[in-house]
């Protein structure tokens, strides 16, 4: 009977995370429709700010240790010479254009990562997905964050974003992914939409 029971909880985990999926996906389609307008003009203002492409992209390490690209709006000069590998970026680091700034302390510069859900690469919940270099080389306990896949938001989103230290971020990433379903990510959502409306823990040295 032990046996039965468990084997109907994981079905019915299995089917739950699959419904959860499914509607991730189409909000997330949904969202990139509706705001096909806020992308066009964000997109405009950032060729008149400064030379470049609108997207920045680049690999990250996603579910698995696999790697895809991710894409954001460019907040920063393209300047070849003066591009860096590390993640975190200090407020007045030159590099950061006037728009940039704008998009970056409202996080309108993850939006386009709507499109990375979309494509299956991401969640609307998860670890933030971090670079291959650092994925690459996990030791067992960090491999833990690689089970699930990469959120556009995440518990350590909440809980500091860049004014917690590596280890911190690992440490709750984990944690979520323990304690992971559907009410969990509805509260990391939302307090991910008043933590941005207060701009916390955009940069690394807040």
């Amino acid at each position: 009977m032990a046996t039965e029971n468990t084997a109907v909880m994981r079905k019915q985990a299995k089917w739950s995370r699959c419904i959860a999926r499914i509607c991730a996906w189409l909000f997330a389609l949904m969202l990139l429709i509706l705001l096909s307008p806020l992308f066009a003009v964000i997109g405009a203002l950032i060729k008149l700010d400064s030379k470049g492409p609108v997207f920045f992209i680049q690999k990250r390490g996603g579910r698995y240790g696999n790697h895809f690209k991710i894409y954001k709006f460019r907040t920063m000069f393209s300047d070849p010479a003066k591009e860096r590998l590390d993640i975190d970026v200090l407020e007045d680091d030159p590099r950061i254009t006037k728009v940039g700034h704008i998009l970056r302390s409202t996080s309108l510069d993850e939006l386009p990562q709507l499109i990375n859900i979309v494509k299956g690469d991401m969640a609307l919940v998860g670890p933030r997905p971090t670079m291959p270099s650092q994925t690459d080389n996990y030791n067992e306990y960090q491999k833990q964050r690689l089970l699930v896949r990469p959120g556009v938001t995440g518990l350590a989103q909440i809980s500091g974003r860049n004014a917690l230290s590596w280890d911190e971020k690992i440490d709750l990433d984990i944690d979520y992914i323990g304690r992971k379903n559907i009410r969990y990510d509805l509260y990391i959502l939302i307090q991910t939409f008043f933590k941005v409306i207060k701009s916390e823990g955009v940069y690394s040295n807040e």
